[in-house]
């Protein structure tokens, strides 16, 4: 990016320059204290030869001897000089070294953040064209039909509702992420029992969870942890419906908590067809979606790879982790490790 590069050359003199003057700085204080040193040498030598009796006809001797005193004063200052010009030049190369290293460990973050703000905005407008480009393009085609029947229209409108519904989901997890970048509200920061956390969630997919016959395993006693109930339970919720989604009809999935430690484990685990090793380290990622063929039944399975980057954001709002462990064909487990007691940050958390 120019502007970051432009930035990086700024700082780098910037740097570079309070580098040198302390250096030169550091120079001139070092030459002045050297210089007095030789002169009250010099002047201490001279004194003692002006004071002591010369013999006649040795007059001229003792001239050329104080002339020598000072011819090596002068040479002691050149060489000193030089010396102090070379120490300056070398901090002047090593010092700009220095300066671009640290100027672009210090941009670095910045950087990463444009152009993780770069990608999202890329991702955001692609994944908002797909829906509309393909509404215009049935629009466009049914109006170039000279006799578009009732059934023909109907399905027309069902399929652009179906965009619609698309672009309110990719809309709501937007929205979503936007919310949790200003941070938790303090105020809304409280003891929550885990065992409520968990049933607002299955509240929300009880019906999801009978039409597939999955058994729901709810393993949590009176354990709490301290933080948003809201943020909390859409955290377990996305947790949820993904194992719902990608679990085979009659299988079972499980909540668990476990309090250890400094906090608690929250952990969601399925019975389904798992995800591959190369897929983790990216599923928190936004708009990250694996392999589709690890849907139920090998259906397709829509979302816009919102859902698990949006729970890392409230794991990490509260201070905690999230983790999986999958093997493909036995399942996966997510577990998120939070703090029993919440400590207000600081500083805002970043967005990227």
């Amino acid at each position: 990016m120019r502007l970051i590069q432009s930035a990086v050359f700024r700082l780098t003199l910037w740097y570079l320059g309070i580098i040198m003057v302390l250096s030169l700085v550091f120079s001139t204080a070092l030459f002045r204290v050297s210089d007095g040193q030789m002169s009250a040498n010099y002047n201490h030598e001279r004194s003692a030869i002006e004071r002591f009796p010369v013999p006649v006809g040795l007059e001229s001797q003792r001239d050329d001897y104080i002339q020598a005193l000072s011819d090596q004063l002068a040479d002691a200052r050149r060489s000193l000089m030089f010396r102090l010009a070379a120490l300056n030049l070398v901090t002047l190369v090593l010092g700009g070294g220095a300066a671009w290293w640290l100027a672009r460990r210090t941009l670095e973050p910045i950087e990463d953040a444009m152009e993780a703000q770069g990608r999202f905005t890329a991702d955001a407008s692609h994944e908002l064209r797909t829906p509309l480009t393909a509404m215009r393009s049935e629009i466009e085609v049914a109006l170039r039909e000279k006799h578009l029947s009732a059934a023909g229209a109907r399905e027309l409108l069902g399929s652009n509702l179906e965009e619609i519904a698309k672009l309110e989901a990719l809309s709501a997890g937007l929205l979503r992420l936007a919310r949790t970048d200003n941070g938790l509200d303090p105020e809304m920061v409280k003891p929550v029992p885990v065992r409520g956390i968990f049933e607002g969630a299955i509240d929300r997919f009880q019906t999801q969870l009978e039409a597939h016959h999955i058994e729901l395993e709810v393993n949590a006693g009176d354990e709490t942890v301290e933080g948003d109930a809201a943020s909390l339970t859409e955290l377990v919720a996305i947790l949820l419906d993904n194992a719902i989604k990608y679990s085979p009809d009659k299988s079972a999935v499980s909540l668990t908590s476990l309090a250890g430690g400094q906090g608690v484990t929250l952990s969601v685990a399925d019975q389904g067809v798992g995800i591959k090793a190369a897929d983790i380290p990216h599923i928190f990622d936004r708009f990250y979606r694996a392999d589709q063929s690890r849907a139920r039944g090998g259906e397709s399975i829509g979302g816009y790879g919102l859902g698990l980057s949006i729970a890392k954001r409230i794991a990490d709002l509260h201070h905690g982790t999230i983790a999986a462990e999958s093997s493909p064909g036995k399942g996966s487990t997510f577990r998120v490790k939070l703090p029993a007691e919440y400590e207000l940050p600081r500083h805002p958390l970043s967005l990227f």
